[in-house]
């Protein structure tokens, strides 16, 4: 039996650079999205924290509608409209009944290119980004991460914590928002994709029908690209009773050839499944840890690969040794045949059930047309998964887990 996930993506681009991608299915729920590659490293020191502020303001009133209008258009008849940003891009999502489509592509068309961003709104958004600023140092597992990567990247783009700070935030304009959006958003820069039973030309003509109107735009933004990283260490004191620490070096672009590889790479050391290296190394065996994880995060210049655990501070140093022992194994071993094999098994596994969320999988598919313009199937990843081998796996090893190139970052009491 065929997965819906193997059915063709189609794609099309409107005359004024919108590119669509569609997939087809037969569920009663549909999926769309607008990716804009924009994010957080593309604002200006004035701006930091605005990419994500305009994620929140979005939804703050048009020429014609206002924020409630807005936010009971979707969720009035039984969806869901939510949006996130990264470091480089802004997404806008819904989740909604099939017969809506054109409810959903009206309402995405008003709020990206006709939002008026109304100051007194903008003032009482600027309580509730602050709020969520402050809710960050009640969570050391998720601040730790923001602190390294400021701490591997420093001032440049990547550094920047997406959320701003208090300050900035505070002093966010209707007029600089309007100029951050005029600057940076292009129509070559948007992806619209959905997972719909909806029949591919139909939804095109929608999308020419609310989106055609949109003035096509070329500028491309420019982003510095990351260099020279030297590894640092940080110590924080906190007051929490467990200690924090999250260990890591640079590793591949999106763009590299060993993306792919590595990706394999850290699921063994540490994805999400309990056989993962580290799990079986260090929680399994000694017990020190609840929480241990590693993360390969891919930009289009540079990548980030850590490994985070938390922790009794008395077994904090023990943990550190443990962990990068491990790391070190895999560039001083092959892995063996067998070991590869169900590694292999393992991640092709988890890619097919993560591609039965369809949700998932349309945020996927626009950034996938963003980052590549191309959407691979499952097929297509997994066969290029069996071709890994054992001497990549080394290969990008002996790159990223190299341990005079570890920054780390650690929270003490």
């Amino acid at each position: 039996m065929q997965l819906e996930s193997e059915l063709a993506y189609r794609q099309h681009k409107l005359s004024n650079g919108i590119r669509l991608v569609h997939r087809s299915t037969y569920s009663p729920i549909a999926h769309t999205a607008i990716v804009i590659n924009v994010g957080s490293r593309d604002e200006q020191p004035q701006e930091y924290g605005l990419a994500h502020f305009i994620e929140h303001s979005i939804f703050k009133g048009t020429d014609k509608r206002k924020s409630v209008h807005i936010l009971n258009r979707i969720d009035g008849v039984g969806g869901e409209l939510n949006a996130f940003t990264t470091k480089e891009e802004t997404c806008i999502y819904a989740s909604f009944l099939n017969n809506y489509h054109d409810r959903v592509l009206e309402l995405f068309s008003d709020i990206v290119f006709h939002s008026v961003f109304p100051q007194k709104e903008i003032d009482k958004e600027k309580i509730v980004v602050i709020d969520e600023i402050n809710s960050y140092e009640d969570n050391p597992s998720e601040l730790i991460f923001d602190d390294f990567e400021k701490l591997v990247f420093g001032n440049h783009g990547l550094g920047r914590y997406i959320l701003g700070t208090p300050t900035q935030v505070m002093n966010f304009s209707t007029e600089q928002i309007k100029n951050f959006v005029r600057r940076t958003y292009s129509s070559n820069s948007i992806v619209i994709s959905t997972i719909g039973a909806i029949d591919f030309d139909k939804w095109v003509e929608k999308c020419k029908k609310y989106f055609g109107h949109v003035e096509k735009d070329n500028k491309q933004i420019t982003r510095t690209p990351y260099k020279n990283y030297k590894p640092k260490t940080k110590v924080i004191s906190r007051d929490t009773y467990q200690a924090h620490v999250v260990i890591g070096n640079t590793a591949f672009s999106y763009k590299n050839k060993h993306r792919l590889a590595f990706s394999l790479l850290n699921n063994i050391i540490g994805g999400p499944a309990m056989n993962s290296r580290l799990n079986m190394k260090i929680r399994e065996k000694f017990g020190f840890t609840y929480a241990l994880e590693s993360n390969y995060t891919a930009y289009s210049d540079v990548g980030l690969f850590t490994v985070y655990a938390a922790t009794d501070e008395k077994y904090i140093d023990k943990t550190i040794n443990l962990i990068e022992n491990e790391l070190e194994y895999y560039c001083n071993n092959k892995i063996k045949p067998l070991t590869l094999k169900q590694a292999k098994q393992q991640l092709i596994g988890q890619l097919a059930i993560q591609y039965e969320n369809n949700q998932n999988e349309v945020l996927s598919m626009g950034k996938s047309i963003l980052n590549y313009n191309r959407i691979d199937t499952l097929k297509t990843t997994n066969q290029e998964i069996e071709a890994i081998t054992a001497e990549e796996i080394q290969e990008v090893a002996q790159i990223v887990f190299k341990k005079d190139r570890y920054s780390k970052i650690k929270y003490i009491n």
